[in-house]
């Protein structure tokens, strides 16, 4: 049951709180909010940019780029061309795959997995796949079903999360620790 509203659960938190449909929808805006805040993301004024796709990932970052917009003086463009920050739809998930691919093949810049870097801001940085897949379906949004990657990094990584539940979100703030 979902502590807050005392209602059938949608999604549980790997510390086994769970929430209904509304409190998922709530905490996702606010936490999308936080993200920005904590790593300044957007600053008053600016233009943004982004590509639009048909991924679960780019549906979700539109609408809560518009959702943000409409609480912000910003601007949100389709494109990016003219912009002064690009977004781009990286969770947590895409920048724990790229890390380690990096990291076994010997090229690690760290620059290429904070939240900024120069024009270009993540601000699904901190949410998981599965969680702006559920965000995704609770509002109703159309998007095309993901294909997964066959890939080895991918593979061993979910094989570990399934086993230790935060190790996406530990690979990515080791990133933030250096």
């Amino acid at each position: 049951m979902c502590k807050q509203c005392k209602t059938k659960p949608v999604y549980e938190f790997t510390n086994k709180r769970r929430v209904c449909a509304s409190c998922f929808i709530r905490y996702f805006q606010k936490k999308f909010l936080y993200t920005i805040r904590k790593f300044k993301m957007i600053k008053k004024h600016d233009l943004i940019g982004y590509k639009p796709g048909k991924d679960f990932r780019d549906v979700v970052l539109g609408e809560m780029l518009n959702m943000f917009a409409e609480k912000a003086p910003v601007e949100i463009r389709k494109g990016v061309k003219g912009v002064n920050r690009i977004a781009i739809n990286n969770t947590t998930d895409i920048e724990a795959y790229e890390i380690v691919e990096e990291i076994i093949n010997k090229r690690v810049n760290v620059n290429n997995f904070l939240p900024i870097n120069k024009k270009i801001i993540k601000p699904l940085y901190l949410f998981l796949d599965k969680e702006v897949m559920l965000y995704a379906k609770l509002k109703g949004l159309k998007f095309k079903k993901p294909v997964k990657k066959k890939d080895r990094i991918v593979g061993f990584i979910d094989e570990m999360e399934k086993k230790h539940p935060e190790i996406k979100r530990a690979i990515v703030n080791s990133v933030l620790g250096l």
